[in-house]
C-alpha cells in the first residue's frame, strides 16, 4: 500500500506540473499562434521562452487586495490592539527613573539564572553600557525592547502549541514541515511588505515580521524536544493511568524544556535582527541609528548603534540562556532522584 501511495503522489506532482505549464501558456500574451509551430520553429529553445513564464504576481497581487477590501476591519484591529501594547509598554518603561529600570533588570537576571552572579554582573555591564555609549541610545533600546517582547509573546503564545500539535500528530508535521522551511528561506526583507501593506508604516508591520520570521525554530525545536522524550518514561505514565493531558503537561513538557528554551532563545536572536532591519520601514528603535549611520555614511555612528545592538542581544541571550540551563539542571536532578 506504500507503494501505491508514492506512485499517487509523484502522479499529482506530474499533474500539478503539467497544469502550471498549462496556466503559463494559455495566459501568456506572447504564445504563438499556434501550438504547431513549437514543433516546426526550434527557436524558442536557444533562450528561455516569454510564454513559459507562471503569471504568480498578478495573482499574489488580486490576493493581497482582495484580502484587504474584504479583511481590512479585522486587520485594523489587530494594528490598533498591538500599536496600543506597544505604546503602553513603551510609556511606562520610558517613564520610569532609569536607575530603577536597571535594578530591575539586573535583578530579573539575577533569579531567572539561578542566583549566577557571573551572568548577572555581565548583564549589569552590558545595561549600564548602552546608556554610557549615548544618552540617546537607552529610550532607543526600550523601544526596541517592546517590539522585541511582543514579538516573542506572539511567537510563544502560537509557536508552542503548533509544536505540539507536530509532535503528536504526523501528518501535521508534514504539511507543516515544508511551510516552516519556506518561511525560514525566503529573505527576511520579503516580509516588511505584507506587513506594510495590511498594517502601514510603524511599530506593527515591525512584529509582524518578527512572527513570521523569527518563529519557524522555536516550533521546530518544540517539535523536537517532545519526539525525543524518552519512549520508556512516556509508557511509563501510560502504564500508571496517565491521560493524554497528563503526559503532555506532566512528562512530555517538563522534559522538553530545555529543548524550548532554546527554542525561544534562537528565537529571541532572530527577532532582535529582525528589528533591526524593521528600522528601514519607519519603525523607531536601536536601528534608526544604524540605517542614519548608513544614509551619512557615519562610520562612528553606525559602529556605536552597532555595539548597542550586541549588547542588548547579549542581554537577550545570557536572560534566555542561563534560565534554560536552570530548567535542564533541574529536570537532570529530577531524573537522579527518580533513579
Amino acid at each position: 500500500m506504500g507503494k501505491y501511495k508514492k506512485h499517487i503522489f509523484y502522479s499529482l506532482y506530474l499533474i500539478a506540473f503539467a497544469a502550471m505549464v498549462f496556466i503559463a501558456y494559455t495566459s501568456s500574451k506572447y504564445r504563438p499562434e499556434s501550438v504547431s509551430v513549437l514543433f516546426t520553429d526550434f527557436s524558442w529553445l536557444g533562450n528561455w521562452p516569454k510564454w513559459l513564464d507562471l503569471p504568480l504576481m498578478p495573482f499574489l497581487n488580486e490576493g493581497f487586495d482582495k484580502l484587504i477590501r474584504e479583511y481590512g476591519m479585522f486587520f485594523e484591529g489587530i494594528n490598533n490592539f498591538l500599536l496600543g501594547l506597544y505604546t503602553q509598554m513603551k510609556n511606562f518603561m520610558v517613564g520610569l527613573p532609569w536607575p530603577l529600570l536597571m535594578i530591575g533588570i539586573i535583578a530579573l537576571c539575577y533569579f531567572v539564572s539561578g542566583r549566577n552572579t557571573g551572568t548577572t554582573i555581565m548583564v549589569a555591564f552590558c545595561v549600564f553600557f548602552l546608556g554610557f555609549l549615548s544618552p540617546r541610545y537607552w529610550d532607543k533600546c526600550i523601544m526596541t525592547t517592546c517590539i522585541v517582547v511582543i514579538g516573542m509573546l506572539l511567537c510563544l503564545i502560537i509557536g508552542i502549541p503548533v509544536g505540539i500539535m507536530m509532535a503528536r500528530n504526523k501528518k501535521v508535521r508534514n504539511a507543516l514541515l515544508p511551510v516552516l522551511d519556506l518561511m525560514q528561506t525566503i529573505p527576511s526583507f520579503c516580509y516588511l511588505i505584507p506587513g506594510i501593506l495590511l498594517f502601514g508604516l510603524g511599530a506593527v508591520p515591525a512584529i509582524f515580521a518578527i512572527f513570521v520570521y523569527a518563529v519557524p525554530p522555536l516550533i521546530r525545536l518544540t517539535d523536537l524536544g517532545i519526539r525525543l522524550v524518552d519512549k520508556e518514561v512516556v509508557e511509563a505514565a501510560e502504564a500508571f493511568g496517565a491521560s493524554k493531558k497528563q503526559k503532555l503537561w506532566g512528562v512530555q513538557l517538563p522534559l522538553a524544556l530545555p529543548n524550548i528554551m532554546q527554542g525561544i532563545n534562537q528565537c529571541t536572536m532572530m527577532s532582535l535582527a529582525m528589528v533591526v532591519i524593521a528600522s528601514m520601514i519607519g519603525t523607531r528603535g536601536i536601528g534608526d541609528e544604524v540605517l542614519l549611520g548608513l544614509q551619512q555614511l557615519n562610520v562612528g555612528m553606525a559602529t556605536e548603534a552597532g555595539i548597542a545592538i550586541v549588547l542588548l542581544a547579549i542581554i537577550f541571550d545570557r536572560i534566555t540562556q542561563s534560565y534554560g540551563e536552570k530548567i535542564q539542571e533541574r529536570t537532570h536532578l529530577k531524573k537522579d532522584i527518580k533513579l
